[in-house]
């Protein structure tokens, strides 16, 4: 049994952010419904697309046109049986629906809403229509995690959508304790761009106190005086640019300095006094990064990894997506990338990477691919709603449960 068995959600999320959440709880042993329709299936939110099929597995499939009345009555109906609801549309689409928190909270008291809008409810900018690209350049991730005098260069990925999953996921379950405690749900305001906000609080308070505005600053540190902090290049696999290798590189105190330069062979630069303290590494730092270039550049940055973290001296590979799933032996190790329980009707075998966290009493080891449209429509109504597989083939010829 997994810990979250018995808990009901109402997922209408798409794309990343919300279905990431729900994710998390499917995989956990909540029984997740996730509702789509053909007029909205395309694109990411196509249940034939990969994206869609890594981002929704372990749910099963509900088709409901909500244009139709009919299938904002199923809705509600469904709505006053889940445990959670939970959306990341524009802010008011439920409410239009009739499926809003104040309509069915009024009576179904214990069902906890989650609404995971950009901005959130309230504000000049409650409306916004956001992605991930424009969260992160409104939250400041973008300006804070480019390159010195390169311009804005920002994240290659939706890392603002992950973490805003993993808000939304710990906000549920809050709420689920809370619920247990009280006997009341309650409706939950995420805002994706504040969640994005606070993940730079060390520039606000460095801002907030010392009066210090932040900088675009690459690999380097700005609050600490670590020396060598960086990406060094190693000796190429071919002459591609994806066969370049790197290997990140950190010093956070003199002993791992002498180390590094231990396993440099203690070149004579390393005894300059310019290079005895942190702090003077830390102002040094574009020289000393010049030296381990140079040095780097004839390594293997694998077997260059394995020496200096036999040394003490943290170091790691910078990856690709191939390293990760055909030769990462920490992940090979734990099955981290694992075959779905059953081929995937249009694209096959389809893979998992597994839930990271190992529970000891409720093992979460179930891995179940992504549903196509409305291919649970029979079995979700029968379970919520005790509808008859004829009445559910008759809404579906009615065109409202597709």
């Amino acid at each position: 049994m997994r810990p979250l068995e018995g808990i009901r959600i109402l997922d209408f999320t798409h794309v990343l952010a919300g279905p990431f959440c729900t994710r998390l709880l499917g995989d956990m042993g909540a029984d997740v419904v996730k509702v789509n329709s053909v007029k909205r299936a395309a694109a990411n939110n196509a249940p034939n697309s990969p994206y869609y099929a890594i981002w929704n597995r372990n749910k099963r499939a509900l088709a409901l046109d909500m244009s139709h009345d009919d299938a904002k009555d199923v809705a509600i109906s469904l709505a006053h049986q889940a445990d959670v609801v939970i959306d990341n549309f524009s802010l008011g689409v439920l409410d239009r629906w009739g499926i809003g928190f104040d309509q069915i909270s009024a009576t179904n008291d214990q069902v906890i809403y989650v609404q995971m809008s950009g901005m959130g409810s309230g504000g000049p900018w409650s409306d916004f229509v956001t992605y991930a690209p424009t969260i992160h350049a409104l939250a400041g991730l973008t300006y804070t995690t480019g390159v010195p005098d390169g311009g804005p260069i920002g994240l290659g990925f939706s890392y603002n959508d992950h973490q805003a999953g993993l808000h939304g996921a710990v906000a549920i379950l809050s709420a689920i304790e809370a619920r247990r405690q009280t006997g009341k749900g309650q409706q939950i305001d995420l805002s994706q761009f504040e969640v994005g906000t606070a993940m730079i609080g060390v520039s606000l308070l460095d801002y907030f106190v010392n009066g210090k505005e932040a900088h675009p600053c690459g690999n380097r540190l700005p609050y600490d005086m670590f020396a060598p902090h960086g990406c060094y290049e190693c000796r190429s696999e071919g002459d591609d640019i994806l066969d370049e290798r790197w290997l990140a590189i950190v010093c956070r105190d003199d002993e791992e300095w002498q180390s590094l330069c231990s396993v440099m062979g203690d070149p004579e630069w390393c005894r300059s006094e310019k290079f005895l303290s942190a702090k003077s590494r830390s102002e040094h730092a574009d020289e000393i990064d010049d030296h381990i270039n140079a040095w780097t550049k004839e390594q293997d940055a694998n077997e260059l990894m394995y020496e200096l973290q036999d040394a003490g001296v943290p170091a790691g590979t910078v990856q690709t997506g191939i390293d990760l799933v055909e030769s990462d032996p920490q992940l090979q190790a734990h099955d981290f990338i694992t075959s779905m329980d059953e081929s995937h009707p249009a694209l096959g075998e389809t893979f998992a990477d597994r839930l990271p966290i190992y529970f000891d009493k409720t093992p979460c080891e179930t891995y179940k691919r992504s549903r196509v449209l409305g291919e649970d429509n029979v079995d979700v109504l029968a379970d919520w709603l005790g509808m008859s597989k004829e009445a559910v083939h008759d809404g579906e010829e009615a065109g409202f449960l597709t």
